[in-house]
């Protein structure tokens, strides 16, 4: 959906009064404690639904209460949908940080090799975030939880990195 990015999709139920557990797909869900509204793709249309009540779970996942939802049968209507934010909500960021969503397609230039390629994805694993390259055919892993000197040049649509010494030379050689 244009201006739209999403954030996570509705896991599971939770409990019997139409109350839903929301997966977070993101870097840091810790930002997105204070939601109060959240949009689905109704028949292609970004659709708002308010949530009343928000409760923090095991990482990465809310319980959300949404207004007008209040069965099991009416939230199992939103089981394995994709949630949505508009864009415009999402703070600016510095040149050092980014939002996974933003920088896939990419290019991905390490100081020493030059460009090894292309973001694909970033793979949310809660304690090893891993940022996924397409080198020319050639998958490459770079785990997200080390210092790796990042900067985004959203004008050119660039990540720079200096990649631990020999981390690329087992994808590269």
């Amino acid at each position: 959906m244009e201006g739209f990015i999403e954030i996570g999709h509705i896991a599971k139920l939770h409990g019997f009064k139409g109350e839903v557990s929301l997966f977070l797909d993101v870097s840091n869900s810790e930002n997105y404690q204070d939601l109060s509204v959240v949009f689905f793709n109704i028949d292609g249309m970004p659709t708002p639904f308010h949530i009343t009540r928000i409760k923090s779970m095991n990482k990465g996942f809310l319980v959300l209460t949404i207004e007008g939802i209040s069965t099991e049968a009416e939230a199992k209507s939103l089981l394995r949908k994709a949630v949505f934010l508009p864009d415009m909500i999402l703070e600016e960021l510095d040149e050092r940080t980014f939002y996974d969503h933003e920088v896939v397609g990419y290019t991905v230039i390490d100081t020493v090799r030059g460009n090894i390629g292309t973001i694909v994805r970033i793979i949310d694993h809660a304690s090893n975030p891993l940022l996924q390259i397409d080198c020319f055919g050639h998958e490459i892993l770079i785990p997200l939880n080390i210092d790796l000197n990042k900067t985004v040049n959203r004008k050119d649509k660039t990540l720079t990195i200096t990649a631990p010494e020999g981390l690329l030379d087992i994808y590269l050689n």
